[in-house]
């Protein structure tokens, strides 16, 4: 292990100047769905190897889970039981421990899920969840057979599925505030992380605008993108987005905090370690840890 980079401007409350940006390890097959484990250390998914690996204390990194049907986005129930959102297989479900494994949802109106993104599992065991969309390399044809669109849903805690939004050219991470009264989606072809208030029954009303990304700029193929990717949430109920600028953090209220860069672009985050004082990120096959000075949210593993 080495630091690669060091936070390069303070964030008053939430990094100080200087810290080092900690690499762990590189050469992951695919890098997702970080989220804590009950002892405090970190899981996170190996997409492209259907592995869900798991980071010690000190470092070291270990198989949690082979076989995992392609998981990206990982959230714990009340029961200690790890659900996944699956890409293999498309479906989300749980996945451990072994002999618990069941599928909640696999399909909406009777159309198979294109690419399950992430999730993030609420108090009641509601599990709130993005479909992406499918995934069609350039100059490969669309694929003949029909998904259903890219959505937010909600699984509620009796088991019904409900679609709660189809207007996001590309919803990605997804995370609730610490009251769970918001519900945030970042959108990868938006400018902007989205916002939307939960009312009692877990549905949603209207769509917001929360913040303006910094990573909102042209891809290499001429496609404006943020990058928005995975969301974390501290104590504060601060908000961090990995997107193109790096980590962006904002208030409650949406104010831009200050970001920071890595050495590469990010793609998931989520706080872990002792007193959820470390934010750990994955991307493009690696996978960094940040001390920080605030603590991540407790009242959920993500």
């Amino acid at each position: 292990m080495s630091a690669q980079e060091t936070v390069a401007q303070a964030i008053p409350g939430i990094v100080a100047s200087g810290t080092k940006i900690e690499l762990i390890k590189e050469s992951f097959k695919g890098t997702e769905g970080p989220v804590a484990l009950p002892d405090g250390s970190l899981a996170f998914t190996e997409t492209q190897a259907s592995r869900i690996t798991r980071i010690a204390a000190d470092g070291t990194t270990s198989s949690f889970l082979e076989s995992s049907n392609g998981s990206n986005g990982l959230g714990f129930n009340a029961k200690g039981e790890l659900i996944s959102v699956q890409v293999d297989d498309t479906r989300v479900g749980i996945v451990y421990p072994q002999g618990h494994e069941r599928t909640l949802a696999s399909s909406y109106e009777g159309l198979p899920f294109g690419r399950p993104n992430d999730l993030v599992v609420d108090q009641r065991g509601g599990v709130y969840f993005t479909d992406s969309g499918i995934n069609v390399a350039p100059n490969q044809p669309a694929p003949t057979r029909v998904f259903a669109r890219p959505a937010v849903y909600h699984i509620t805690p009796e088991g019904a599925l409900k679609r709660l939004a189809a207007d996001i050219e590309r919803p990605n991470g997804i995370q609730l505030s610490p009251d769970e009264k918001v519900l945030y989606v970042a959108n990868t072809l938006g400018e902007n992380v989205l916002a939307y208030d939960v009312a009692a029954d877990g549905s949603l009303g209207a769509r917001r605008n929360f913040a303006k990304l910094a990573g909102w700029s042209k891809n290499d193929s001429g496609v404006w993108s943020s990058g928005a990717d995975g969301l974390a949430i501290d104590e504060k109920g601060r908000l961090y987005v990995a997107s193109n600028a790096g980590i962006e953090i904002f208030s409650p209220s949406g104010d831009a905090l200050g970001a920071i860069a890595l050495p590469r672009k990010p793609q998931n985050l989520a706080f872990a370690g002792a007193g959820k004082k470390s934010l750990y990120v994955v991307g493009r096959g690696a996978a960094y840890r940040i001390v920080t000075q605030t603590a991540g949210y407790t009242g959920r593993a993500k």
